[in-house]
């Protein structure tokens, strides 16, 4: 990658200051289950393509992908620069003990924090992509059903098991009237009738997903569906509710944007930190190293700058140093 040249100041002008972009070292990326192919690729083609060695370790909940990773990977790329550890929770938790120079997480919350703690024991820096929450505020002047048919697909795409995939609707009592029978005309329509039978409805990943997701129709009131066959790991749900937090935005529309590779996709608080997608990823598993390149001589133009100081001498080198200010825009 090119350097990035620096602008400098009056007493700087015969020096090179620029940043470049080194790679950490050995990075380890932990991926999830839920895109099992996009979400190991993407990071990885970032981290080598930044210079870095890769250990990387696909879910093992998603058994199949896993073991595709582990068998193609190593036909198409340098096995010098990276591998692939296979397991559960107790081999990622060797993983963890030992030291990396960067480590990309992507999952829950909860296992974020684990990721944290065994990070901060070597100072590794991270990137954490959570889960969070992802209200979609619907005002009274909007059109329900355009507002049906946004939600419904972006809830429902992949069966809903998607990190940016609207958690609820926030709306007026006279706009959930006029939603609900929206909603479930559009879900009818989009799968029929018996939306189990669909051939463009996936499943739940697991059991303990399955499970997970049934006990939350004890909370609240199911507005629309709530049927669940625990033999096809099949739950139709769609709930309204109260509660809200911060989150990605996206206006009259959904998650497309993660598509995007000209915008980062990245967390903030509870949803993680960092961020990543298209150079967004080189940036994000290189080192922004600045650098300086003086002249050896020129000795007497930088006499100023030693003591002992005097109001001439503090005055010109504040002006020399020019104003601390930087352009944002």
């Amino acid at each position: 990658m090119k350097d990035e040249p620096g602008s400098t100041n009056l007493f700087m002008k015969l020096d090179s200051v620029f940043i470049r972009k080194e790679p950490f070292g050995l990075v380890l990326i932990i991926a999830p289950w839920n895109y099992p192919v996009n979400l190991v690729l993407v990071p990885l083609v970032g981290a080598l393509a930044a210079g870095n060695c890769v250990v990387l370790k696909p879910s093992e909940i998603s058994q199949g992908t896993e073991k595709v990773v582990a068998e193609v990977l190593p036909r198409y790329l340098d096995q010098s620069c990276f591998a692939v550890v296979l397991g559960g929770p107790q081999e990622t938790g060797q993983l963890l003990e030992h030291k990396f120079d960067y480590i990309f997480f992507t999952g829950s919350p909860r296992v974020g924090k684990i990721v944290m703690t065994a990070a901060a024991k070597h100072l590794t820096p991270v990137t954490l992509e959570l889960g969070g929450k992802n209200p979609c505020y619907v005002d009274d002047s909007c059109d329900p059903q355009t507002v049906a048919n946004r939600v419904a697909w972006f809830r429902y795409f992949n069966a809903g098991q998607t990190c940016v995939a609207p958690d609820y609707v926030l709306c007026s009592p006279e706009m959930q009237e006029r939603l609900l029978p929206a909603l479930q005309s559009t879900i009818t329509r989009f799968y029929g009738d018996d939306p189990q039978s669909s051939p463009n409805l996936g499943r739940i990943i697991n059991q303990k997903q399955f499970q997970r997701l049934r006990a939350l129709l004890g909370c609240g009131h199911v507005a629309i569906g709530g049927q669940s066959d625990e033999s096809d790991r099949y739950i139709v749900v769609n709930q309204m509710l109260e509660r809200t937090s911060s989150g990605g935005f996206a206006g009259n529309d959904g998650f497309l944007y993660v598509s995007l590779l000209s915008v980062p996709l990245g967390g903030v608080g509870h949803s993680g930190m960092g961020r990543y997608h298209g150079k967004f990823t080189f940036d994000t598993f290189s080192h922004h190293r600045t650098c300086l390149l003086a002249p050896s001589g020129l000795e007497k133009l930088k006499e100023i700058r030693y003591p002992p100081y005097t109001d001439w001498n503090q005055q010109l080198l504040r002006w020399g140093m020019g104003p601390k200010s930087c352009t944002l825009l």
